[in-house]
């Protein structure tokens, strides 16, 4: 179940250190605390991460990939430009995982344009059907307009043979004037084909994070529904993914700008 996953989808192309969720929701503000304290908690977690352990018990993976755009729930976080991301994940028998994960343009390989954290918990349910806890912060420090993003996720997912996953998340956003509550959800299937290949497909309605023609005021918590199908090849550590975003028509009109590529490719590498 537990694996690193750079990985384009509805849900979070934004790279997606995946564990096991669904790829659909995850990948691309007043703060409520400054970027210090992300900094201190992200290098804390890490210290934790690299500390010696024992391989009998826990395990470490990371990886490393290129996408052409960093898109979340159908939106885009980045220009359409390449985006370097890069995490790691620590995870234990008992189904506990942390992991983090951080995206840069490769035009500005100094700037963090997305950083996250993410604690999880896995339970086997049954031989075909496992579920998943998990708690995310998501950060977007590059730039006042991106800030408006960060945001707290609780979410549930519900995952049958590895296969299919349904998911759940209420969202908290750091910024805007409304500070209550969204809500998300995601089914995504995963089908293995011949050849190392496999077919990826998902779908999701969400409440947006900002109202639709302002990243500063938040009017309404109006529903959205985003998507996506691709197919994926692997072959060892490599993974090379192609997707179709798809997000209603009524939501690309007003984003404007922050509608998404069409296509999204990535290729990564895990170790």
């Amino acid at each position: 179940m537990m694996a690193c996953d750079v990985g384009v989808g509805s849900k979070k192309n934004v790279f997606h250190l995946g564990l096991s969720g669904s790829s659909s929701r995850r990948t691309g503000v007043g703060r409520v605390s400054p970027p210090l304290r992300l900094t201190g908690f992200l290098l804390a977690l890490l210290a934790c991460l690299t500390a010696p352990l024992h391989a009998q018990s826990t395990s470490v993976t990371g990886v490393v990939g290129v996408s052409s755009q960093l898109v979340d729930r159908g939106v885009a976080i980045t220009p359409d430009t390449p985006t370097f991301q890069g995490a790691v994940s620590w995870s234990s028998p008992a189904g506990w995982s942390f992991s983090l994960s951080g995206s840069s343009e490769l035009r500005s390989p100094g700037r963090v344009v997305e950083a996250t954290a993410e604690a999880s918990r896995y339970w086997s349910l049954s031989a075909d059907w496992q579920m998943q806890a998990s708690l995310l912060y998501y950060s977007y420090p590059s730039t006042p307009s991106s800030r408006v993003y960060d945001r707290a996720e609780t979410s549930v997912d519900w995952i049958y043979r590895d296969v299919l996953t349904f998911g759940v998340s209420a969202i908290h956003v750091f910024g805007g004037r409304e500070h209550q509550p969204r809500g998300a959800a995601d089914v995504d299937l995963h089908w293995p084909l011949p050849w190392n290949f496999s077919l990826s497909t998902g779908a999701g309605i969400a409440q947006s994070l900002v109202a639709p023609n302002s990243l500063y005021n938040y009017d309404k918590a109006s529903f959205y529904r985003y998507g996506h199908t691709g197919m994926t090849w692997e072959t060892g550590p490599w993974r090379v993914e192609l997707d179709r975003i798809l997000v209603e028509r009524g939501a690309r009109r007003y984003w404007g700008n922050l509608s998404a590529s069409p296509w999204v490719a990535t290729i990564s590498r895990s170790f």
